[in-house]
């Protein structure tokens, strides 16, 4: 080891030591799923700093081009970094964002190996040892600045490379720059822009950077042609290179503010979340808005527990993203600017298709300020657009996915009765975003055929079983709002799975627009995202997809008996025909625990009769496909949504009809767990165990009273009390 990485470990020493973690913040372990092991398939998040649902992401990117492998922009299995953006998405199954990349050098380097026992990170902190030069770097975060320090080896020059080329893999979403902008405005500070286009359109990212030292001289460059010292530069494929000289052991503090709207704007929220110059400061401030957080939730078990649970807790908070800035513009969807009112929030980051399912529930529990934002958010984009989020980045709608699934986030926060909210604007969103037609979602062919015909709408099956279930949402806002011809159009909407159930095969079957079944027909069989009836699964796993009549469904398979047998089946039989879905992993049998259409169906045991079968699943899959390691997600994290069903897993409970209010009941993993509502109360759950291996529920009490439901409600919690479980290591049949 030479002398310049010794003294640079000594001072990283020195500088990392006074970072502290709270009593909660000290159990997450940032690192998990952030590396897949051989064969399997990555969480996808990364390690960086950020605050709660910040528009900040700074990370470090291990890929000079991250593409849907390392969606995130971090490996953990890689061994060099090129430097450190400030906007990235966790736990996507694809790449976008990857904004303004940093690098800090000594000599001119555009990437540094690096190792992990000389990384670290927490909540709103990171740190690794850039091991080529020796330089040391470190990130925190506030909602909408980035600041680094970079401690540079003594005696050698102190310089910073800023690459606005740098993006999500240019193969992918036709990702081109289309225009950007590096503006010296004096010898402390730069600002600029970079509009580009990829799996969101025209994104416009604007940046104001002020650093601790002066620069002393600059090189800017388009491409091949460079300029020294210039003060400006436009292009689209732009660096820069900043000299500050030999700092003698100060470091480089750097402090990026963004913004969506413009540079003034980036100044703005640069002046009013990071005035100052103590970057200890801001990373105690970033823990302590961790803390606020994950306090919410205090549970009793084991450090391995704790760390799980808190770490999936962290990733569910992570994202959806503030994207207006301190003065409350934002960028509409429209592309024009536009103002909130006081104290509202603008938010982005709506991965719809994964997160209605269980990382919604959840905020409703824990974020009943922020989901009113949430909804005001997707309305927004309704009265510029013409219809409801489906997958919303940045402020633009990339149509990724099926089903509108806005309608039943924004459904179950008005009967869960949210304030805030104004009910007759979002049934209006609602309500039409079911009856224009766009992308994936023909409704004038929905409404003739009573099912999408394949030769019509690929992915028929999955976007009709989804359908169904968003058109119960509506009705169910009809109802409440006394629209009743709405409510009985939506209901026998909801009701159209039903026309593609076959009964010689038990599946629901894709058909042409003449009502036949299409042939053959595999149940084993997968798709991806088009050209085939399922999306990203097989008949299997989408079988089960009726969260808005699960009594109908068991009907629809021949009763109690015949659907536990049906499931039996589900989660031991391990046939596969042809290959498999690149979202298909963390399998038991059929199940796949790694994608979101299985998330739900361990529960139905229970609702067929047949819980301690729940019991048995829920608690394998937690104790099988969730670790504390960097493949610690069986599958991609999907913006928390794996995150999210860790959670209510490990609490007892699962939103099955994620719009219902009600939570079935599985098997509790910790001895004890109290959650703090937002007004005060409390609800407890007790589930003390002798051994390990108790997994089963003998009895169950909500407020020292015997409790016969297989579910609990929304109001339950929100009344506050205990649930108590005695649990046993043999099922209770």
């Amino acid at each position: 080891m030479n002398r310049i990485l010794l003294s640079s470990i000594f001072t990283f020493i020195l500088i990392t030591g006074t970072i502290k973690a709270g009593e909660h913040t000290q159990y997450v372990n940032p690192f998990i799923g952030t590396g897949a092991v051989h064969g399997s398939l990555s969480g996808n998040n990364y390690p960086g700093a950020t605050v709660p649902f910040g528009m900040i992401q700074l990370s470090p990117d291990t890929r000079e081009a991250p593409d849907w492998a390392q969606a995130s922009g971090y490996d953990y299995n890689d061994q060099t970094i090129y430097g450190f953006s400030h906007t990235r998405l966790s736990g996507t199954g694809a790449s976008d964002l990857i904004d303004l990349l940093l690098l800090p050098t000594s000599e001119g380097r555009t990437s540094s190996n690096f190792s992990h026992t000389t990384e670290k990170a927490q909540p709103g902190y990171y740190q690794v040892m850039l091991s080529d030069e020796g330089i040391n770097a470190e990130l925190t975060a506030t909602t909408r600045t980035g600041i680094h320090r970079y401690s540079y080896p003594n005696g050698k020059e102190a310089q910073l490379i800023i690459d606005l080329d740098h993006s999500a893999n240019k193969g992918s979403w036709n990702r081109r720059i289309i225009n950007s902008q590096i503006r010296i405005v004096n010898d402390h500070t730069i600002e600029g822009y970079r509009i580009i286009t990829g799996w969101a359109k025209l994104r416009k990212v604007y940046f104001y950077i002020e650093f601790s030292s002066p620069i002393l001289s600059s090189s800017l460059r388009d491409g091949d042609r460079q300029y020294e010292n210039a003060p400006v530069i436009n292009g689209s494929n732009l660096h820069a290179m900043l000299r500050f000289g030999k700092l003698n052991e100060k470091p480089l503090i750097c402090k990026v503010a963004l913004s969506p709207v413009s540079t003034d704007n980036a100044r703005l929220n640069l002046k009013q979340e990071a005035s100052h110059w103590d970057f200890n400061q801001y990373t105690t401030d970033a823990d302590r808005l961790w803390e606020k957080e994950l306090e919410k939730i205090n549970i009793q078990g084991t450090d391995l527990q704790k760390t799980i649970f808190y770490t999936a807790l962290y990733h569910t908070l992570i994202q959806p993203n503030t994207i207006s800035d301190v003065n409350g513009e934002y960028m509409a969807a429209d592309y024009t600017t536009r103002q909130l009112s006081a104290n509202e929030i603008h938010y982005t980051t709506f991965s719809l298709w994964d997160t209605f399912r269980g990382a919604h529930p959840l905020y409703t529990l824990l974020n009943t300020d922020r989901v009113t934002d949430f909804v005001k958010s997707m309305i927004r984009q309704y009265e510029y657009y013409g219809y409801l989020p489906i997958w919303q980045l940045w402020g633009q709608d990339n149509y990724c996915m099926i089903g509108n699934h806005s309608i039943p986030v924004i459904v179950d926060a008005i009967l869960k009765e949210i304030p805030g909210i104004d009910t007759e604007k979002a049934y209006e969103a609602v309500y039409n975003s079911s009856v224009i037609s766009h992308s994936n979602s023909p409704f004038e062919v929905w409404e003739k055929y009573g099912y999408m015909p394949e030769n019509i709408q690929t992915q028929s099956v999955s976007i009709t079983l989804e359908q169904a279930f968003d058109d119960w949402c509506v009705a169910q806002l009809a109802k409440k709002l006394g629209k009743n011809d709405d409510y009985e159009r939506f209901m026998k909407r909801s009701a159209f799975y039903r026309n593609l159930f076959n009964p010689e095969t038990g599946f629901f079957q894709s058909k042409n627009d003449k009502g036949e079944w299409i042939e053959p027909f595999d149940p084993y069989k997968y798709g991806a995202n088009g050209g085939y009836p399922f999306t990203e699964g097989n008949a299997w796993q989408y079988f089960w997809y009726v969260p808005q009549n699960i009594p109908d469904l068991i009907t629809l398979t021949g009763g109690n008996k015949a659907f536990t047998a049906k499931l039996d089946t589900f989660f031991t039989v391990n046939h596969q025909s042809g290959e498999l879905n690149d979202n298909a992993s963390g399998f038991v049998g059929q199940y796949a625990h790694g994608n979101e259409p299985s998330h739900h169906v361990a529960y139905l045991y229970t609702c067929a009769g047949e819980p301690w079968k729940t019991q048995k699943y829920v608690a394998h899959i937690m104790n099988n496909l969730y670790n504390d390691t960097s493949s610690g997600y069986a599958g991609n994290d999907d913006c928390g949504e794996m995150s999210a069903w860790y959670i209510f897993g490990a609490l007892g409970f699962y939103p099955v009809n994620p719009a219902s209010g009600e939570y079935i009941i599985g098997t509790p993993m910790l001895e004890e767990a109290t959650i703090h509502l937002p007004d005060g109360k409390t609800f407890a759950i007790k589930a003390p165990r002798k051994k390990g291996n108790e997994i089963y529920i003998r009895s169950i009490k909500l407020n020292g009273k015997k409790h016969t439901k297989n579910y609990i409600t929304h109001q339950d919690i929100l009344n506050g009390g205990t649930l108590e479980f005695v649990m046993s290591a043999t099922p209770k049949k």
